[in-house]
């Protein structure tokens, strides 16, 4: 991954493509494409050389038509008032077994649908896909944790965070801290987390990277800028251009000193969670064994996600992965590509 300030989540109104480099350089002469999808040819390469048998299932997944999904958000409304909303403007819907906040709208349903309803403007509703759903419930944020997410623009997830840890009875709700170095980006998350009403945020314009070592965290989310290897669609136009082998170098390590530091600000008892929007291995796995490897007291914990694995219908694909416990969705037509991992600091 490039460096923080060259990057960006590639997403509209939430409903996104993933977290893509942002600054990226063409080629000086356009790169060999793959012919059946008009993906870059290395990238279709790597998918072939390590999924084999599965890869066939990706590549058809990158040729899917997505659903427009969105969640309820719990800090202006409720699924029911979400679902009473669709319901009078005649928008059909599928509830999300693994996620009662989360709505799979029908077919023929655009954005701009959604964004005539008066509950996305008044921020009852949040455009989002339901595989950048999964690291916030992978990390199930906890009424009166101090959270970090590393990465937070456009909000998204943030915002799901305060949602997920509301105050309680005797508890306040969770402080979550935002970064964001881009102005431009940083202006759009304080919007958002605005509209949403997530006011126990706080935005911090700076480099997560950078971060004094004399923080701590209760829990971290760290959802990457990648390549976007995950949520690429065929003959993406932008991929064919911009998704290149020095991009993938740029994204690892700056991946890495993310994770590193992330690591570093994390309290012993707290859990971590680390995610993109790839599913290559040198994003994901890799680049999660480099960071154990640097922090003894760090280890591998399971990704839990109550009823995602038996949702009939609704129930992604599960690519292999070497590490136990850690998730790799495969792209289809309802999920994005996405990885999700989680890593527990003992105390």
């Amino acid at each position: 991954m490039s460096p923080r300030q060259r990057m960006h989540k590639r997403h509209t109104n939430g409903q996104g493509r993933g977290n893509r480099a942002r600054g990226e350089q063409a080629p000086a002469k356009p790169q060999e494409l793959d012919e059946a999808t008009g993906l870059p040819l290395h990238l279709v390469e790597a998918v072939r050389r390590e999924r084999a048998e599965l890869a066939d299932t990706i590549i058809a997944g990158w040729g899917e038509v997505r659903p427009v999904t969105l969640r309820a958000n719990t800090l202006r409304s409720d699924a029911e008032r979400v679902a009473a909303a669709l319901d009078e403007t005649d928008i059909g819907y599928a509830r999300v077994p693994w996620y009662a906040d989360a709505f799979v709208l029908g077919e023929g349903t655009v954005e701009r649908d959604v964004w005539a309803l008066d509950a996305y403007q008044a921020g009852e509703l949040y455009l989002q896909s339901l595989s950048s759903m999964l690291p916030p419930l992978a990390l199930s944020p906890a009424p009166g944790a101090d959270v970090l997410d590393m990465c937070a623009a456009p909000g998204g997830k943030t915002s799901q965070m305060a949602a997920l840890a509301p105050a309680a009875p005797g508890v306040r709700a969770a402080r979550v801290t935002a970064c964001e170095l881009s102005a431009p980006r940083a202006e759009k998350l304080e919007h958002n987390l605005a509209k949403l009403g997530a006011t126990n945020v706080q935005v911090m314009r700076c480099d997560a990277r950078r971060l004094d070592s004399w923080f701590a965290f209760d829990q971290v989310l760290l959802d990457a800028p990648c390549t976007g290897s995950g949520t690429v669609r065929t003959h993406d136009d932008h991929a064919a251009r911009y998704l290149t082998p020095e991009l993938a170098d740029r994204v690892e390590r700056s991946q890495r000193a993310l994770l590193d530091k992330g690591l570093e600000v994390l309290k012993p008892g707290g859990a971590l969670v680390y995610s993109t929007c790839s599913i290559l291995s040198r994003e994901n796995e890799d680049v999660v064994e480099w960071a154990l490897s640097r922090h003894g007291d760090c280890e591998l914990a399971s990704v839990e996600v109550g009823g995602l694995t038996d949702a009939g219908d609704l129930t992604p694909t599960v690519l292999p992965t070497r590490l136990a416990g850690t998730l790799t969705v495969c792209p289809s037509r309802l999920y994005e590509g996405f990885f999700v991992s989680r890593i527990v600091k003992r105390g």
